[in-house]
């Protein structure tokens, strides 16, 4: 008689990690991140797990996705501990394992790394690799023109200390890391380095580093394209892809059509049903409960689209913030319309790359709307007068973005499908410190666009202490000379409040008035009644300050004495010469924030600027016991960068072991009289829950004993 074997559930997602074939099924968990399964069904666990909230990048992972119909490859960064495996479906991951190892050969990155002293503990380092390796990988994709030179990369020395930019260190420090990521840019002078073991001082030469060739990141499985091509012609046939196991699901819609239907359908619980994209807001706010179903919106093309007219850019929601910050810039440029390019500036302020890579701009707006999330971006478009296509069941709206983030909460019956943002005319757009008149010489009707943010650091996962974004209409007064404020938008977020406003008394007041000193002194008085922060927010007098302070700084340079030559300038968070120090106070007296001058200034991180501080390193090796002083590279770096180094948590538990958690009093230095379990314990599969009363009589901490004893 033949022996028959269980059927498996179909493959619910099929990918590819370090060119090999995985997929995961309808009866896996559905919420499952990447990071989880990399390191519990696979053997690569170079990827680590720090802080879980795509905020510190020992997590991150190169993520290659491969469009059939241009037959083009395109590269990313992503944050391993926020990507749900179930949404990889023909994708491909590379860990910092794919590109190389010491049995068969380090790619360059890990060696350099290593010889450049940039790795101690080496917790870090893995991310530290992939996050440089998607940066190189992502020039060459973009790269036009004659190749670089032998042993380097497209990246520019900026380029390349920014590929770091979100990757916390918290013990070798960033001059190594900084040094061993230049080495690969174009336009670096070896001998700016600082110490490392390919060469001694004076005798940098290309020829000494670990060779570099384009093409060695990120190769896109040949089985993985051929069953994309295959999937093309199958999927036009198809309605809404779903992955059912026992007890949970993945749905991919199609259309927004098939979106209602799932959600309309009797076997989708709203409470049990969590509608994701990129799902990073789970590093925000951490899930209280577990989901039984999950739709990715992805796989819409409505949500996906781009389009453009005269009057501005529309965008789906689905877009991520990386590429919405590629488009606004690429339309700037074509239209030449520099306040796009300065919410492209902002944008990169927002989050690290690696999360700005699958976090989308319609997610952003939602948690901002729905959770009070002080996001960045919702402040600057409302200031650009942008607005939004909803759809609540089968009605379509078209809301400015002030109207939408004054509803009410959105749940998931409502589905933001897109954003416009707004164009200016090429003749009334502002430079990039100041304005430029319609006329070209003497300022008539201009137009003025300017955005502010203080966070405890310019960079990174650092969420703003206040932000803000001003847009002007000015016009001049023949008779008086006066400049006059003839539209005025001033957006303000972030400073406790439950979403982005605009100070529209302050813009009343504003509005049609000669601007001058004693009118932007009162505007000021006004602007502290708007700003005010709900009881119990931190710093809040620190906020309603920066708030005022921001705003003179964007009217001060609209005063009619403001024409004379700058001393220096304060624009968004690049600070020069005489503000003091500080970012967020207004200038002192006897300094002019000239229109002219600060022309030449460059603002915002589409420059070349670096972000690190200019600085030399001097190592002085003494010779009185030799070899003992002498720069060596660490024995290990190369496995640590390598993701071969094993730590702790990288030795597989053994089978059917169990985890245990503190369990907290909502309450500090109360006594407890009764213990209630929350029901929704079973979810996590809770095996037992332990409290004094399995405490035997006479019984002691041995635990504590034997470690302290």
């Amino acid at each position: 008689m033949a022996s028959s074997t269980p059927q498996q559930p179909p493959s619910a997602a099929v990918f590819a990690v370090n060119g090999q074939r995985f997929d995961v099924r309808g009866g896996d968990d559905p919420g499952a991140t990447l990071l989880d399964f990399l390191r519990t069904r696979t053997r690569f666990t170079g990827p680590k797990l720090g802080c879980g909230e795509g905020g510190c990048g020992a997590c991150v992972v190169l993520l290659s996705t491969y469009d059939a119909a241009a037959d083009q490859v395109s590269h990313a960064a992503v944050s391993s501990c926020l990507t749900l495996v179930h949404g990889l479906h023909h994708r491909a991951v590379t860990t910092t394992e794919g590109l190389g190892n010491s049995r068969d050969g380090l790619h360059a990155v890990h060696a350099r790394l290593a010889g450049f002293h940039a790795s101690q503990c080496g917790f870090c380092t893995p991310g530290m690799c992939m996050s440089l390796a998607a940066a190189l990988a992502a020039a060459e994709g973009k790269g036009s023109g004659p190749p670089p030179r032998e042993g380097f990369s497209r990246l520019t020395s900026a380029d390349a200390e920014r590929a770091v930019a979100g990757n916390l260190c918290r013990c070798t420090g960033y001059r190594p890391i900084a040094d061993a990521c230049k080495s690969f840019a174009a336009d670096v002078d070896l001998e700016d380095l600082g110490l490392s073991s390919f060469w001694k001082k004076g005798d940098a030469h290309v020829d000494k580093l670990p060779p570099y060739k384009e093409g060695s990141i990120g190769a896109f499985p040949e089985f993985l394209k051929a069953e994309i091509r295959a999937s093309l012609r199958i999927d036009t046939c198809l309605s809404a892809t779903v992955m059912e196991g026992s007890d949970s699901s993945w749905h991919r819609p199609r259309s927004v059509e098939e979106y209602y239907k799932l959600i309309a359908s009797v076997s989708l619980d709203g409470s049990g049903t969590k509608v994701v994209a990129g799902n990073t807001s789970s590093g925000v706010y951490r899930e209280a409960e577990m989901y039984g179903s999950y739709i990715d919106l992805r796989d819409i093309p409505e949500l996906n689209s781009v389009s453009k007219d005269a009057e501005g850019v529309q965008i789906g929601a689905a877009t991520s913030i990386t590429r919405v910050i590629e488009i606004l810039r690429r339309e700037g440029d074509y239209c030449k319309d520099v306040i796009f390019g300065k919410i492209a500036d902002h944008m990169e302020k927002v989050s690290s790359h690696y999360v700005r890579n699958t976090a989308t701009l319609g997610g952003n707006l939602v948690m901002a709307q729905r959770d009070e999330f002080p996001s960045d971006i919702a402040t600057i478009l409302l200031a650009a007068g942008s607005s939004v296509c909803i759809q609540v069941s089968a009605e379509k709206l078209n809301v400015t973005l002030d109207e939408f983030l004054e509803m009410p909460p959105c749940d998931y019956k409502t589905l933001l499908l897109s954003i416009y943002v707004p164009h200016c005319t090429p003749d009334n757009v502002s430079s990039s410190a100041g304005f430029v008149n319609m006329t070209g010489d003497k300022t008539e009707s201009s137009l003025l666009f300017e955005t502010y943010r203080a966070a405890p650091r310019p960079l990174g996962n650092a969420v703003a202490y206040l932000n803000s974004a001003f847009f002007a209409q000015i016009s001049s007064d023949e008779s008086s000379g006066s400049l006059i404020l003839a539209n005025l938008h001033l957006a303000f977020g972030a400073y406790g409040t439950q979403h982005a406003i605009r100070a529209r008394d302050v813009e009343k007041y504003l509005v049609g008035k000669p601007i001058s000193a004693s009118v932007v002194l009162e505007a000021c008085n006004v602007l502290k009644k708007s700003i005010v922060p709900k009881e119990g927010t931190t710093h809040s007098a620190y906020r309603t300050s920066l708030s005022v302070a921001f705003l003179f700084t964007f009217l001060y340079q609209t005063t009619k004495q403001n024409v004379k030559p700058a001393r220096s300038a304060c624009l968004n968070d690049h600070v020069a010469s005489g503000t003091n120090g500080n970012p967020n106070c207004p200038p002192s007296a006897d300094i002019d924030l000239s229109l002219k001058e600060t022309n030449s200034v460059k603002s915002g991180l589409h420059s070349n600027d670096h972000i690190l501080e200019s600085s030399k390193q001097i190592v002085e090796i003494s010779k009185d016991y030799l070899p003992v002083g002498i720069p060596a590279k660490k024995v290990g770096a190369e496995l640590q960068a390598s993701g071969e180094a094993v730590y702790v948590d990288d030795i597989p538990s053994p089978e059917g072991c169990l985890y245990g958690a503190f369990v907290y009093s909502t309450r500090p230095l109360a006594h407890v009289n009764s213990i209630e379990l929350d029901p929704s314990l079973e979810q996590l599969k809770t095996v037992a829950v332990i409290t004094v009363k399995d405490i035997p009589k006479r019984g002691g901490n041995f635990g504590a004993n034997t470690i302290f004893g």
